[in-house]
């Protein structure tokens, strides 16, 4: 779903073990859910597509593009859950190129722009310690499907948080100036991590049907496992006096449109093309 002509029509989605099918009742909340979920991970892969070709090392380069590659395929799945469970039918490209992006639920985080490498990894370490820890509490899901997709959805995720902690650890102790960007890029990341734990009427209504994990109640995990790291780093966690919210509702940062124009432009010159 990156803005390259060869992504007009997406390729078939990877199995992860979760299969929508065609006879699902209709779920409003669940579908409001897995579409901020999937708003989430679209977003973010997005923004790491941005990097190809300008990360710092080929390595870099093809480790990004293969986070963002995890990133859509989770997005691509749980976009085509939610069309279905809210009874539209809309699939998962007309739910990524034809919603106007005050029609976006993702959190502000995943919007943020990239920055230089240190914010990026920043905005990767807060990400993924959440995205684990949601995933494999998805697991347990009383929905059979949801659970799949949550136990492989948080393997892969794994990986990610793996590579943000390597960066993190490496680029806090090491020159004087990667260290001074590591702790700029943490302050700018942190004040947008509340939003993720976050909750309404709708992830509570979920939570108490044990079909979804209540954010609220993974927070204190997070906290402690991104705070290890940081120390590791030889870092101290941020302190934010202020904290960004609004995506979830559709008010989102300044920067944003011009992301959702780069991710629809195939889409708009070609409208229903296929490829």
């Amino acid at each position: 779903m990156t803005s390259d002509p060869a992504d007009v029509r997406l390729a078939p989605a990877p199995d992860l073990g979760f299969d929508p099918g065609p006879d699902l009742g209709l779920d409003p909340d669940l579908a409001v859910h897995l579409l901020r979920l999937g708003d989430d991970a679209l977003v973010l892969g997005q923004r790491l597509c941005q990097w190809i070709t300008r990360a710092p090392t080929i390595e870099e380069d093809l480790a990004l593009s293969n986070i963002a590659l995890d990133l859509i395929g989770q997005a691509r799945l749980l976009l085509t859950h939610a069309g279905r469970l809210d009874g539209t039918g809309r699939d998962e490209d007309a739910l990524a190129y034809t919603r106007t992006g005050r029609e976006f639920t993702n959190t502000l985080l995943t919007e943020l722009p990239n920055g230089d490498f240190a914010t990026t990894i920043a905005r990767q370490l807060a990400y993924t310690h959440y995205a684990v820890a949601y995933y494999e509490a998805l697991g347990g899901s009383s929905d059979p499907e949801l659970a799949a997709f949550g136990q492989r959805a948080a393997k892969e995720v794994a990986f990610h948080r793996l590579h943000a902690d390597t960066w993190t650890e490496r680029l806090g102790l090491g020159t004087p100036e990667s260290t001074r960007r590591m702790r700029q890029g943490l302050e700018a990341v942190w004040p947008y991590t509340a939003e993720l734990f976050d909750e309404d009427d709708v992830t509570r209504r979920i939570a108490a049907a044990g079909t979804a994990p209540s954010p609220a109640l993974l927070r204190p995990r997070w906290e402690e496992s991104t705070a290890r790291v940081i120390a590791r780093a030889g870092l101290d966690v941020p302190a934010p006096r202020w904290q960004g919210r609004g995506g979830r509702t559709g008010l989102h940062t300044e920067e944003f449109a011009s992301l959702v124009a780069e991710l629809q432009s195939v889409h708009r010159q070609f409208p229903g093309g296929s490829w």
